[in-house]
């Protein structure tokens, strides 16, 4: 996430500011690019992208629609891929779509709500810091995540990809929408005297532990990262222990044989003293953190959206309970 923050911070400065505009604000044959990196998020900190990437991206969309892009779009809102955007904006000097496609942040290509709505995935653009652009016409979103995967692990298990390359009118209904706004609003909530308690009160959050970071089994593997992280509750907390289940973000969290939060619902990590999100990759022994839990978007409840992002989709053997049933 800093790598983001540092190049969006970067591009506004060279290139300006990037407008943030509403999915209803566009013309119905707007051209909507979903950027985000994919692969290790390990590998993410030491391949960093360039500027070139999104820009030869948007150069073989002009190529496939004759046009290019209107507005940039987050293809997921959590971690890095939630603020690099603003720096692709910028570089391209297109505005940022105040949507993204999972509410959230999600490992497989396939993992979001246009997929969901039922929209084709048919279209994927990848570049890597190599300079290699490869499109590929998936016959489906499942297919669309093998293929991508496979080039992922090809460019060193780190790209940038635009899936899901669409029309403003046909991405109405199947977007995730208001979520940069409500990123920014968390971002200002943590601002204050009492940055936890804010972050809580913001998202809706229960508070699953409070503790020392213990243990940490964590490997990068297939172009995911993937493993477990425990953590020794402290003060009020003394004596549990909570472990979460790791691929690229927390999926589920267990303490006692007993599962507190899952996916598709969101569980986060963060520094108990700033409220600041630890994603998997930095997590380290001896950190004092706190973990959250809270609903996600109700699309991923629908039977379509359980069964794309839902714990069985993940290889857990779980039938998914929302995380307000599972904290009462």
């Amino acid at each position: 996430m800093r790598t983001g923050a540092l190049a969006a911070r970067r591009a506004i400065e060279e290139y300006g500011a990037v407008p943030l505009v509403r999915p209803r604000d566009l013309a119905a044959d707007a051209l909507i690019v979903p950027l985000s990196g994919i692969g290790a998020p390990t590998v993410s900190h030491e391949m960093i992208h360039g500027e070139e990437e999104p820009r030869r991206i948007a150069e073989e969309i002009e190529r496939i629609f004759g046009r290019p892009p209107d507005v940039v779009m987050s293809s997921e809102i959590g971690g890095a891929n939630g603020v690099a955007p603003v720096a692709w904006a910028a570089q391209l000097g297109l505005p940022l779509l105040d949507a993204d496609g999972m509410g959230r942040a999600f490992p497989e290509v396939q993992m979001v709500s246009m997929y969901v709505a039922g929209l084709p995935a048919d279209l994927v653009i990848m570049a890597d810091v190599a300079g290699n652009v490869v499109t590929i016409r998936p016959v489906d979103g499942l297919w669309s995540e093998r293929l991508a995967r496979a080039v992922c692990v090809a460019a060193g298990s780190h790209a940038l990809m635009a899936d899901y390359v669409l029309t403003a009118g046909r991405a109405r209904g199947a977007l995730i929408e208001g979520t940069v706004s409500r990123a920014l609003a968390v971002g200002r909530a943590t601002e204050g005297p009492a940055p936890l308690r804010a972050l809580r009160d913001e998202l809706g959050a229960v508070q699953l532990i409070s503790g020392k970071l213990t243990d940490v089994e964590r490997r990068t593997t297939g172009g995911f990262v993937r493993g477990t992280a425990t953590i020794e509750g402290t003060g009020d907390d003394r004596g549990r222990r909570l472990t979460l289940e790791l691929q690229n973000e927390n999926l589920v969290a267990v303490e006692d044989g007993r599962v507190r939060a899952m996916v598709p619902d969101l569980i986060t990590v963060v520094d108990t003293e700033t409220a600041a999100a630890i994603q998997t990759e930095a997590l380290r022994y001896g950190q004092r953190v706190t973990v959250l839990a809270w609903p996600c978007d109700p699309l991923w409840r629908t039977p379509e959206g359980l069964r794309t992002a839902g714990p069985r989709a993940f290889g857990y053997d779980l039938d998914y309970v929302p995380v307000e049933e599972l904290t009462k």
